[in-house]
């Protein structure tokens, strides 16, 4: 298989994974709290999944993002 540079990473970053795992939980736990009839913790955990995004594009902003100067490629194994 050939290396292509212009392949973007499919997210694989510190800040993808940071958000993906906040927007997660907040979105389990929306489920149980909406299965358990508990609305207001239903929306808290909307809230926590709106955390995960903008945490995800600030971790991005500050350079931990597919790409960013504070990331360290991985090694690409021929």
């Amino acid at each position: 298989m050939s290396h292509d540079d212009s392949d973007p990473g499919h997210g694989n970053s510190p800040a993808a994974w940071t958000a993906v795992i906040i927007m997660l939980v907040a979105f389990t736990a929306g489920t149980l709290f909406f299965w358990l009839d508990i609305p207001v913790l239903v929306f808290v955990s909307a809230g926590l999944l709106l955390i995960g995004a903008i945490s995800g594009l600030v971790l991005k902003r500050l350079g931990y993002g597919v790409g960013g100067d504070r990331l360290t490629p991985p090694k690409v194994h021929n």
